[in-house]
């Protein structure tokens, strides 16, 4: 956590500290090596402090730039802290119930950074162009950009193996990803809900693989595929909009195909008590997710599970069939709009992707039995969510509508997504969505 702290001082550099009133911040509690994060929202009226934390509520009091104040979970346990404010940050110590013995207190350092104020109700395009990229999603990395729901982000990815769009090498292969973006507001429990307005390949060639996946190979495959593997530079026509096998002969050599960008990589970071996830892997956060309707048009829902969210993106292809059977897509580098909007105190099982004509959920595990069942939670789930449908009714609608696709075969899990065609739906009552803007 210090190592973040420091990196955040120099992100909210531009934000000075002026006054306690009103503010809002992320305070991290380091029990024993593991950083706890909650929002702080702090009243000043004088040296009084009212306020929440983690949304229990709070009084204290202000002495210069000492903080005191003590929070009151929902269960009657008390937490006390006596943090020092400089500037945007602040650091302290709590006196806390003791994790395993309620009766006990324990003490814990903690830090916070101050989150800067909007500057204005409109929503804002912010122009971000990456410093540096992670190879993990994770909570402690430093927030790249703080964004507001509305807004909007254009950026630039590399590809899988951390090259740009001018051919250089920028970051370790692996899926890098770009961010994290802070969205202020954001609180576990919450929705993400990121529409990727624009996708544009920036460069005219793509890399693959000659080959298939392990999971795909019967034995016969397996032994006449097992000289491949090899890297296959595909060139792409931006003009056209098409893909072609660089220098290929035979049968390939006028073989051609439409590209449709899309993104491998798009999550937000993990909840307290998981470790940072590779950018290979997926989970309930989204991740590495290799779901070829991640594309421009479409909306991908992601469940908060830190304060802010914690968005990362990444992973770019000019074009993937379903599965990714080859273990490379055609892996480029992009340029990315993304809108983010917030929906409040909504929690929602698994990813979900919506386009203009279906809504789509996303299962993701270590067997395609897993995956299917995951899937199909999330459909249900998001039928009586949004449609105001029973169970009994969201399973007749799922038993006569549901289409399952396998969107992920080349990581450590798979992804089998379920789609239901909105025109089947048209019927139902549409519930209101809550979002903040």
């Amino acid at each position: 956590m210090r190592t973040s702290l420091t990196l955040s001082s120099l992100l909210l550099s531009a934000f000075p500290f002026t006054s306690l009133a009103a503010d809002q911040w992320i305070l991290a509690t380091d029990l024993w090596g593991n950083s706890a994060r909650q929002t702080l929202d702090l009243d000043v009226q004088g040296t009084r402090v009212s306020g929440t934390l983690g949304g229990d509520p709070i009084t204290g009091s202000v002495n210069g730039a000492q903080l005191k104040f003590t929070a009151t979970g929902s269960d009657g346990q008390v937490y006390h802290y006596d943090g020092r404010i400089d500037g945007s940050h602040m650091q302290g110590r709590s006196d806390e119930p003791d994790t395993n013995n309620r009766s006990a207190r324990a003490a814990h350092d903690f830090s916070a950074w101050r989150v800067p104020s909007r500057p204005d109700k409109a929503p804002r395009l912010h122009h971000f162009t990456p410093g540096d990229y992670s190879n993990t999603f994770s909570a402690d990395r430093a927030p790249a950009l703080v964004i507001w729901p509305g807004d909007s982000v254009q950026t630039r990815t590399l590809d899988s193996g951390g090259v740009d769009e001018h051919g250089i090498t920028r970051a370790l292969f692996g899926n890098p990803q770009v961010g994290p973006f802070f969205v202020a507001g954001a609180e576990p429990g919450d929705t993400l809900a990121i529409t990727i307005s624009s996708l544009k390949l920036n460069r005219d060639y793509a890399d693959s693989l000659d080959g298939i996946v392990g999971r795909l190979k019967t034995p016969r495959i397996a032994t006449e595929t097992a000289t491949l593997g090899k890297p296959v530079r595909w060139e792409l026509d931006r003009v056209r909009g098409i893909a072609r096998p660089q220098g290929a002969s035979g049968a390939l050599k006028h073989f051609e195909i439409p590209v449709k960008p899309m993104l491998g990589g798009l999550a937000v970071a993990p909840g307290f008590g998981y470790p940072p996830f590779s950018t290979g892997d997926t989970g309930d956060f989204g991740g590495n997710m290799d779901f070829n309707a991640v594309a421009e048009g479409n909306t991908v829902y992601l469940e908060v599970q830190q304060p802010g969210a914690l968005l990362y993106v990444g992973d770019g292809h000019a074009l993937q069939g379903d599965g990714e059977t080859s273990q490379w897509a055609l892996e480029t580098s992009l340029d990315v709009v993304l809108k983010v909007e917030l929906i409040k105190k909504q929690s929602i099982a698994t990813p979900r992707v919506e386009s203009p004509t279906q809504i789509m959920t996303l299962g993701q595990a270590g067997s395609s039995d897993d995956a299917l069942r995951l899937a199909t939670s999330g459909m249900l789930q998001w039928l009586r969510q949004s449609y105001g449908l029973d169970m009994s009714q969201a399973t007749q609608v799922l038993g006569v509508a549901v289409q399952y696709n396998v969107v992920n075969l080349a990581g450590r899990s798979v992804g089998v997504a379920a789609k239901i065609d909105k025109a089947v739906l048209k019927g139902l009552p549409l519930a209101a969505a809550k979002t903040s803007n």
